[in-house]
């Protein structure tokens, strides 16, 4: 199975997104659902803050982020603020990790 990662700015810079089979794994242990209902309660904006704030902390750390970085990004621009700041990201990284890029060149 081939990811697709998502390259944006988060935090202090540009950052790789990827959820590896491993990470859903992790995401899916974290969150008590599948990665099919995760992104079910994102995409009809009906989540838990623990869908936004772990889908972005796996997805860092299989974008090549140290597990304790990705704690670290998450503790600074995550935790505390309004989660429709955040909740764009997850459901973006939820999108590519089950329908990949279907819009090459018109995104990163």
């Amino acid at each position: 199975m081939t990811m697709t990662a998502y390259t944006t700015f988060f935090g202090d810079g540009e950052h790789s997104f990827k959820l590896t089979p491993a990470l859903i794994g992790e995401l899916e242990t974290k969150c008590g659902s599948g990665v099919g209902m995760i992104a079910n309660r994102l995409f009809s904006r009906n989540f838990a803050q623990a869908d936004v704030t772990e889908t972005i902390r796996c997805a860092l750390i299989g974008g090549g982020v140290s597990p304790k970085r990705a704690h670290e990004l998450i503790v600074a621009y995550v935790e505390g603020r309004p989660l429709i700041e955040t909740y764009e990201l997850a459901a973006k990284i939820l999108e590519r990790t089950l329908f990949g890029n279907p819009s090459k060149g018109n995104d990163k």
